[in-house]
């Protein structure tokens, strides 16, 4: 009886089986977005740092929602070094939202080092510096977006950073100061060389500010430089899981930052994820779970900054979260009026009665 020899074994079948379930997960790991070592997913999307906005009550709804990374409120580095109480607080960070990355700025190599050294001690997943933040405030200082006039200062604040801490460093930052000094691919390359894991860039100059639109065609140019090896993410203006995917297509980025289409609405990043893997609108939320997010936001924030400062500080969300309802004024005016937690629960608890039926 004659064997054939080219037959598999169940040696070779097994082998051969091994090496195609390593060969499946080499190519899956080299289509996830990396910063250092965090693997963030295919098209990871970002919540971005906002003052006064993204503190750990709203960051935990977003992470219900789908965030794949957040970033605290930016930190003054001068006042990490004076143990100011407020820039300090802004360093609490919880389990359930890694990875999650603080973020710090200031205009003082000493400084930024030595904060970099502070924030290290926390243990976040990574650490960001802002080189984007257009605030009068901030810029005056020579810190945010004002670094944008001295690239050679940004990229000394940069190092400083990278040598004081074990994190991977990540950077966000706009298009530059103004139309004649739109240098963000040169910027780009310097920060890789001293270290940087990933930049996120802003389509707009400073001069800017949140004005007109967003122009990612730089963005796309960075992420297309050959000597850039690091991932790039695109900001400004994602508004809806359409432009996402529209902008995912046409610029090439490795994933997307929303900032302001968040505030009210942690609903975008699911909506986005939805939209991409299958091409359908999701459905938005009902109001039911409208009012279930805005009520586990505002606990959580009475939790974190007690009740008078949870109380006071929630009042700016509920105009997003209620957005679009008929004749909420009354209710806007008792949510805003009230100072007692309890009192602020009944009446969303009513707004529910109020609206069933009539909105989703």
């Amino acid at each position: 009886m004659m064997v054939n020899s080219s037959a598999p074994t169940p040696q070779r079948f097994l082998s051969g089986l091994v090496e195609g379930v390593c060969e499946s997960m080499r190519n899956f790991a080299a289509k996830l977005v990396k910063i250092g070592d965090i693997a963030l997913g295919e098209f990871p999307l970002l919540l971005a740092p906002m003052e006064d906005v993204s503190d750990p009550p709203f960051r935990y709804v977003c992470k219900q929602h789908g965030a794949d990374l957040m970033y605290t409120e930016f930190i003054s580095s001068e006042g990490l070094i004076r143990d100011a109480v407020k820039s300090r607080q802004k360093l609490d960070i919880f389990d359930y939202e890694r990875p999650i990355g603080i973020q710090i700025f200031g205009g003082d190599e000493e400084a930024m080092g030595l904060a970099a050294r502070i924030v290290d001690a926390t243990q976040p997943d990574l650490l960001d510096i802002n080189f984007g933040c257009p605030v009068q405030k901030v810029v005056c200082k020579g810190a945010g977006a004002g670094v944008l006039k001295d690239i050679d200062l940004m990229v000394r604040l940069t190092s400083a950073v990278v040598k004081g801490t074990s994190l991977p460093v990540t950077v966000k930052t706009r298009l530059g100061w103004d139309d004649s000094t739109k240098n963000i691919e040169e910027v780009a390359e310097r920060l890789q060389d001293v270290g940087v894991k990933a930049l996120t860039i802003h389509g707009r100059t400073r001069v800017q500010l949140y004005k007109g639109e967003a122009d990612w065609t730089l963005i796309s140019k960075v992420k297309n430089n050959p000597r850039i090896q690091i991932p790039i993410f695109g900001n400004g203006d994602i508004d809806s899981p359409q432009k996402a995917l529209e902008y995912r297509n046409r610029y090439g980025v490795d994933g997307i930052m929303i900032g302001r289409a968040s505030i009210g609405y942690p609903w975008i990043f699911r909506e986005v994820k939805h939209f991409m893997a299958t091409g359908e609108v999701l459905d938005g939320p009902t109001l039911a779970e409208r009012l279930d997010a805005c009520r586990t936001h505002f606990v959580k924030s009475v939790e974190w900054k007690g009740p008078k400062v949870g109380v006071f500080e929630m009042r700016r969300h509920y105009a997003n979260y209620f957005k679009g309802l008929p004749n909420f004024k009354d209710f806007r005016v008792k949510l805003v009026g009230c100072e007692v937690p309890d009192e602020i629960l009944e009446t969303l608890d009513r707004i529910l009665v109020e609206y069933e039926g009539l909105v989703n």
